[in-house]
């Protein structure tokens, strides 16, 4: 039991700490990066130009899966989550140190992209890495209780990186935190990427990686190995993904743009609405876990999918209303309905692929869908404002989860592979 315990510890404290680190960028590209990395124009372009750089990470992604997942399928779980840990935490400090569009012109652009590159990179191996320390050290039955807690990283993340800058806001003033302020959150992912090392590095490798070596050499190329033999699951896990980015990405990052900059709500409010939001992401993750465990991850997941596409009908409307309690309300529902969306992906995608391809099929998936659903996101929802209105930005998150439920219908089983 102790040993559970230190699994799931390290598997949640490691993904907080990424996610918190990928968060803070979201944040600061809807608050201050438009105006700080990119030329004088409208707040829109500006806005437009700072998701872009937001959106570059998820092409990193599917990268450092493939090259994380080759190492973490041939070597091992432990070292492979260890090294994308320190490459998403030295470009997060790094960040930090940047001088402004205002001080070197187009080359701050340049770095800012760089360093987000490197983010997304390392995050792209750090996911897949984590379901599997989990899923693959619990006992049967358990696999989707186990997966949650990954998954309960990223609500945590959210919670300290948006906490962050709500604090900021309340004892800085708007001059503090355009010229200074801003920095300190990406200062401060060092001290947690120093605990989530400690963390990790006290682990000992999964017993069915373990297992697996023993039984048969890995493969040469796990990428090569899963396109040729594994495509249909690739696929299928791809597209699984698609809606839990989707609702993410536009009810944080988008919503905290247009909440701001739009509606004129004042910053530290619209946080604090986001902040309370967040707990029902978490609570929808812990249910999704027991039910999964109960019925079966692809289950859920379907479930989660149908759920969304109305809600993706009435987001934008309320969005639109300006009212406080609206706003609050539909911003819970999106984020209750990913927990059903995300939560149980920790046990669906490593069951989809053989043990010494979970990493790399897991991470793949993971990640290129998040290029379809997450990329994206916030640069369609504000084209979709800017040209249709903003009764129609939910629209996106409806689409995703079409997209998703043609995922899961291409799936072949939720039980793991041989």
């Amino acid at each position: 039991m102790r040993a559970h315990k230190r699994v799931l510890g390290a598997s949640l404290i490691g993904t907080a700490v990424e996610f918190y680190d990928f968060y803070i960028y979201a944040t600061a590209a809807s608050l201050v990066f438009g105006s700080l990395f990119f030329p004088k124009t409208s707040e829109s372009a500006q806005l437009m130009a700072s998701y872009a750089t937001f959106a570059l990470a998820f092409f990193a992604r599917p990268m450092g899966a493939a090259v994380f997942g080759h190492y973490g399928d041939r070597i091992g779980r432990k070292a492979t989550l260890v090294s994308s840990l320190m490459l998403m935490g030295g470009s997060t400090l790094l960040i930090a140190f940047l001088p402004t569009y205002q001080s070197i012109g187009w080359v701050a652009p340049l770095l800012l992209c760089i360093l987000r590159f490197g983010q997304g990179f390392g995050l792209g191996g750090e996911w897949g890495g984590a379901a599997l320390l989990a899923v693959e050290n619990a006992p049967p039955g358990w696999r989707a209780r186990f997966g949650m807690f990954p998954q309960l990283g990223a609500p945590v993340g959210f919670l300290a990186a948006n906490g962050m800058f709500l604090i900021l806001g309340a004892v800085l003033s708007e001059a503090q935190f355009m010229a200074w302020g801003w920095r300190l959150p990406f200062l401060a992912s060092a001290i947690l990427v120093i605990l989530g090392l400690w963390v990790r590095l006290t682990l000992t490798e999964t017993r069915e990686f373990a297992a697996a070596q023993k039984a048969a050499p890995p493969p040469a190329l796990p990428i090569a190995t899963l396109l040729r033999d594994h495509l249909r699951s690739a696929i299928a896990g791809t597209f699984a993904v698609v809606a839990c980015f989707a609702i993410f990405y536009i009810a944080t990052a988008f919503a905290l743009g247009y909440g701001t900059k739009t509606l004129n709500i004042p910053r530290e409010t619209f946080l604090g609405l986001q902040l309370g939001a967040i707990l029902f992401m978490a609570l929808g993750i812990i249910l999704s876990g027991y039910w999964a465990d109960r019925r079966s991850p692809g289950f859920v997941l379907v479930a989660g999918c149908i759920g969304t596409i109305p809600m993706g009908l009435i987001f934008g409307t309320a969005m639109g209303s300006g009212s406080l309690i609206a706003i609050f309300l539909i911003l819970s529902l999106a984020l209750f309905l990913m927990g059903f969306v995300y939560g149980p992906l920790g046990a669906f995608l490593p069951a989809l692929f053989p043990t010494q391809l979970r990493y790399t099929g897991a991470s793949f998936g993971f990640n290129l869908g998040g290029i379809i659903g997450g990329a994206m996101a916030p640069i369609v929802a504000q084209y979709l404002v800017d040209t249709r209105g903003i009764a129609t930005v939910g629209l996106y998150m409806s689409a995703a989860a079409g997209l998703s439920l043609l995922g899961l219908a291409g799936r072949r089983k939720d039980t793991v592979a041989a």
